[in-house]
């Protein structure tokens, strides 16, 4: 896990370096056309300071005192209103910022315009309020106020003019609210109390309609009532059918109906007694109706009791009076008939008032589910009509309390605001547009910069990968970058590796004549690097190697071999085992370079150094491509090219040119490397030898 880290770490690094090193070619580059466009701003900068005259500035300060009513008006289902409160209209942020308004307005500032004593000079409103700054302390309600003038006392009279006009203005806005406002709250307070009361005099007379005030108690009291009713009327239905039991077990007794039975006493003609036993009837269903609303001890279930006694008392009179005469029938299990037919007439008594009353709860059932089937309708109607008279009450007490606001605090919407400071006016004058002038100097100059470097590059940019997917490439291998010039052909461990995966792959290609011509589109992306490390790995292969500087101009492979002693010779020179040199440049000291490739030179030179040693590579360190014409003139002679670049110092033109003209001349590009590129390598070490095993 640390080693991935590390890798990721170093990527990071090297990118941060690639990047600072295109940021920096780029730069060398374009380092001229970047010196103009900056010169140019400064100067244009300085031009445009220049025109600005210097002016005096006066500052002076007002505060506003904060509000002195305490207002703290509850509105109902509207919620509170409170002084200070965000949506009050006299709070005091939006005050300042309506002090702002005032500073700023045209109104004011063509007042003060009137007394300017630079009057004439200004051609315009919007040219005149230029002159005046105004700035705004949240935290401490202080308004700060700056003015510029041509001199100490033109700025010093600007701002006592502009403050005698604020204050004037002010006052005449104060009263002017005043007043309004009172016409308008007092207006607005007579509808909004007409129509509370409409209001709540329509709310009265619905509860007075309807008796409805709770209604959700009053729904609850009718279903318990209407429960308490069912109740009683199950309980009379079935005493009801008790007694008519009763009635039918002693007509049964008596071997005769209930009308046959009374008859048979002589009671069926007798007024008196059908006047008690109907009185009775009457009794029972009266008493059974207390008995479901009170106890049996309440003063008037005692008086309906009496009266039953009473009543009982004189029909018991009557069977006895009429049963007197007659026989008693032994049939009936020795009780006497009369018995038997007092208690049949007091059951079917019972029954008929049980059933009377079972039927008047049914009519009061009827009336209580009809009243609660229309108590929703009425509660919707209701609720209604009391938010309504809410809403009213709430909006009526905020008129209320706008009318009282106004009586406790004239000043809220445009209070006593204060000169905190008097107008000043600095002793040494100042240039109101030089920093505006810097700061667009600046972004000028580095706009200016990045669109002219972008432009720039755009027309030759540096390459990218994207620039050679169009190419295809036996082979591409990546070294890392060299940081120190080559005295030397020895290199570092990763190096060193590298260039020997590129011999191993130079080796594997099926090369004319072993030769190979190692080149590139300009100067500087390392091509005589590549040449000497390739040599370098080729040898440790077992390969016998001969080096070739024919980059007549620079001679650049010469010097790292320090071969300067060997000036004058036109015949390899060992440099170390199995590997050569030919400073092929020392031919063109006798004439021009190209005539001496046209001529044939070139390659009778490396025919003359072939034929003295059995050569397995002869590698050809050339001059950039874009830059010379003998390179390509000896691509016929070696058709196999090795192309080198370098990320951050390649450009895109001159490689795309290099390899089209390599085609076509109908060179062979047998591999890309490229200098400086990602390589996954790291060194592999030999640890030191352990001494426990020694």
């Amino acid at each position: 896990m640390n080693t991935i880290n590390n890798i990721q770490q170093l990527r990071k690094q090297n990118f941060g370096k690639r990047f600072m090193a295109k940021i920096t070619t780029i730069g060398q580059r374009h380092w001229k056309a970047l010196l103009a466009w900056n010169a140019f701003i400064i100067l244009a900068a300085m031009g445009a300071a220049s025109r600005y005259p210097s002016v005096y500035t006066a500052k002076t300060q007002l505060i506003m005192p904060g509000t002195g009513g305490n207002l703290n008006a509850n509105l109902g289902v509207l919620g509170s209103l409170r002084n200070g409160s965000p949506n009050f209209y006299s709070s005091q942020f939006n005050a300042l910022k309506l002090q702002l308004s005032f500073l700023s307005s045209d109104t004011l500032m063509r007042q003060a315009w009137e007394k300017d004593p630079e009057k004439s000079e200004f051609t315009s409103l919007s040219q005149y309020k230029s002159l005046f700054s105004i700035a705004l302390d949240e935290e401490t309600s202080i308004i700060s106020v700056y003015i510029t003038g041509s001199t100490q006392e033109v700025a010093q009279a600007r701002a006592n003019a502009l403050l005698e006009a604020y204050q004037k203005r002010l006052r005449e806005l104060r009263q002017n609210n005043k007043t309004t406002r009172q016409q308008f709250s007092q207006s607005e307070l007579e509808t909004a109390k007409k129509k509370l009361q409409k209001l709540q005099l329509a709310l009265t007379n619905f509860k007075q309609s309807t008796g409805l005030v709770d209604a959700e108690l009053q729904t609850q009291g009718i279903v318990q009532s209407i429960n308490q009713l069912s109740n009683a009327q199950a309980e009379a239905l079935a005493q009801a059918e008790y007694s008519q039991k009763q009635v039918i077990a002693l007509s049964n007794r008596l071997n005769m109906a209930p009308p046959e039975a009374i008859n048979s006493l002589s009671l069926g003609e007798n007024q008196d007694y059908q006047f008690v036993r109907g009185k009775l009837a009457e009794l029972e269903a009266d008493l059974l109706k207390k008995r479901n609303i009170y106890t049996d001890e309440h003063p008037s279930v005692q008086m309906l009791l009496q009266e039953r006694e009473q009543l009982l008392r004189k029909q018991q009179n009557y069977v006895a009076q009429a049963s007197g005469g007659n026989k008693i029938d032994t049939t009936v299990n020795g009780q006497g008939r009369g018995s038997l037919i007092q208690r049949l007439v007091l059951a079917e008594s019972e029954a008929s008032a049980q059933r009377q009353r079972a039927q008047q709860i049914q009519t009061q059932l009827n009336n209580l589910r009809t009243k609660l089937k229309s108590i929703p309708s009425q509660r919707a109607k209701l609720i209604e009509l009391q938010q309504q008279v809410e809403i009213a009450e709430g909006v009526y007490k905020g008129f209320v309390a706008q009318v009282q606001q106004t009586n406790i605090d004239a000043f809220d919407a445009y209070p006593n605001v204060q000169v905190f400071e008097p107008p000043t006016v600095g002793s040494r004058p100042r240039n109101p547009k030089l920093m505006l002038v810097i700061l667009n100097a600046l972004l000028a100059a580095v706009i200016g910069s990045i669109a002219s470097v972008l432009l720039l590059e755009r027309r030759n940019p540096l390459l990218s990968p994207k620039d050679l997917q169009r190419f295809k490439f036996p082979m591409v291998v990546s070294i890392p970058q060299i940081r120190n010039s080559l005295m030397r052909w020895q290199f570092a461990n990763d190096t060193e590796l590298e260039f020997q995966r590129l011999a191993s792959a130079i080796s594997l290609q099926p090369l004319n004549n072993r030769r190979l011509l190692i080149s590139s589109a300009i100067e500087g992306e390392g091509k005589t690097t590549v040449t000497l490390g390739l040599a370098t790995a080729l040898v440790e292969l077992g390969f016998r190697v001969l080096v070739v500087d024919a980059d007549f101009r620079q001679q650049e492979l010469s010097r790292c071999l320090n071969s300067c002693l060997l000036k004058g010779n036109d015949l390899p020179m060992r440099i170390q085992q199995n590997l050569d040199f030919l400073a092929m440049p020392t031919l063109s000291y006798q004439g021009n370079t190209l005539e001496m490739v046209k001529r044939g030179r070139f390659e009778m030179a490396l025919a003359a150094a072939e034929s003295d040693a059995d050569y397995d590579y002869v590698l050809i360190d050339s001059a950039p491509i874009s830059l010379t014409s003998e390179t390509l003139l000896m691509s016929a002679i070696v058709p196999n090219v090795l192309f080198v670049v370098r990320p951050g110092t390649s450009y895109s033109s001159s490689v795309n040119y290099s390899l089209e003209q390599l085609t076509t001349h109908k060179a062979e590009v047998v591999g890309l490397v490229v200098n400086g590129g990602e390589t996954p390598t790291r060194p592999y070490q030999q640890k030191s030898q352990d001494p426990l095993f020694t």
